[in-house]
């Protein structure tokens, strides 16, 4: 058999295989949208799988700001960026987006990942190093392959390690360290004082990952830095326009020469057709409601400290999470479906992460709380998440 079709061949077994025992909860869509209610298949549910931290989805303001878009250029633009397809509206959320993380300038992409994918294969080449933290997300992985630089990850979060790494690499050529702010699957910080003083005294460029940063750090929601009050300690901002952000895309934000650079080198710009200018408008409005609507950080970071707090108290591991990405660990891939499938049937709407997406052995439901629960929805979702704990071996 062609190892290819051997490969697709596994993959659907797994999934038949899964699905066949009721424990199939991926790629349910979701009919409605209410606050921090969903319904899919006809239920209603309290949703803790959502990205929309600051419960921007459905705003008026956003929602006024796309359709004016829409009427104003119609749904798409003429090509390329670089070409025929820049509106002024673009240039007016590259700008904001600078405002907003204290830089020269910013570059908009049409994804998170491709913006990983591009920024970082436009930065470092064959001769030169780029040094991960090995948790960081798959997208920054795929653009440290795709630029085939000489790739070196170090363990996470372990600062020893990254300036092991940083010892190791010539002096001579280019190096450029990526980590995540927050880490999608463990809700744990990087220790950004660390990493931006020894890249400052290995003189390596540092791009952080701030996808679920912004909105969620800082005392305003604008980020990692003004959560540790560092400003400036980042080259480059990567950040996506889908998750705090209600829209679609992904931004780098830092000076202007390296910004001007990669509008001329970066593939996925150079390539890829502009940002529809609905999404674009709606991406804008959205950094002007945070910073007009700061109560809801406020909000979102109180609902942590009620979720987090509660979990740990029913005896749940919750890792070393502080943010709103809340690790619940269930330990064998069988007891996360199993918890999923118990919390479902109370209407909490959670999924469950398995290997290899985390370690054997760590598998979990990620639960996302947002602005958007109230004190009675986490209070709701604590005790389910107890239940089905204690149901399926999890709690003792």
């Amino acid at each position: 058999m062609n190892p290819i079709q051997k490969r697709i061949d596994e993959m659907n077994e797994r999934i038949a295989g899964i699905r066949e025992a009721g424990l199939y909860f991926y790629l349910q869509p979701l009919e409605e949208m209410e606050g921090a209610w969903v319904v899919t298949n006809g239920r209603r549910m309290l949703n803790f799988a959502s990205y929309s931290y600051l419960g921007l989805l459905g705003h008026p303001k956003i929602g006024a700001a796309a359709k004016e878009a829409l009427e104003r250029y119609g749904t798409g633009t003429h090509g390329v960026r670089i070409l025929a397809g820049t509106l002024p509206l673009h240039n007016e959320l590259e700008q904001t987006i600078a405002r907003f993380k204290g830089t020269d300038d910013a570059i908009v992409y049409s994804s998170g990942y491709v913006t990983n994918l591009a920024t970082v294969s436009a930065l470092v080449g064959r001769n030169d190093v780029v040094i991960c933290d090995k948790f960081n997300h798959a997208s920054i992985v795929d653009g440290c392959l795709l630029s085939q630089a000489k790739f070196v990850r170090f363990r996470h979060n372990d600062m020893d390690g990254l300036e092991r790494r940083l010892q190791q690499a010539d002096p001579d050529v280019g190096r450029l360290v990526v980590v995540d702010a927050v880490f999608s699957m463990d809700g744990d910080i990087i220790n950004l004082p660390e990493v931006s003083r020894l890249c400052r005294e290995y003189d390596a460029m540092l791009m952080v990952d701030e996808a679920h940063s912004v909105g969620v750090l800082g005392e305003t929601g604008h980020g990692i830095e003004e959560h540790f009050g560092l400003h400036g300690a980042i080259d480059l901002h990567m950040g996506t326009l889908s998750k705090t952000i209600p829209s679609v895309g992904g931004y780098v934000a830092g000076k202007q020469d390296v910004i001007t650079y990669l509008k001329h080198v970066a593939r996925a710009f150079v390539f890829s057709a502009a940002l529809p200018p609905a999404q674009a408008a709606a991406a804008k409005a959205s950094f002007e409601v945070i910073e007009e609507e700061t109560e809801r950080v406020k909000l979102l970071q109180r609902n942590v400290e009620l979720f987090l707090g509660g979990l740990k108290e029913r005896g749940f591991d919750t890792l070393d999470s502080e943010t709103p990405i809340v690790p619940i660990i269930c330990g064998e891939d069988e007891r996360a479906y199993q918890m999923a499938k118990r919390c479902q049937e109370e209407d909490i709407f959670v999924l469950p992460v398995v290997s290899p997406a985390v370690p054997a052995g760590l598998a979990r439901l990620r639960a996302n709380v947002t602005a958007a629960h109230t004190e009675e929805d986490i209070a709701f979702a604590l005790d389910v998440f107890e239940r089905a704990g204690r149901e399926v071996g999890v709690l003792k």
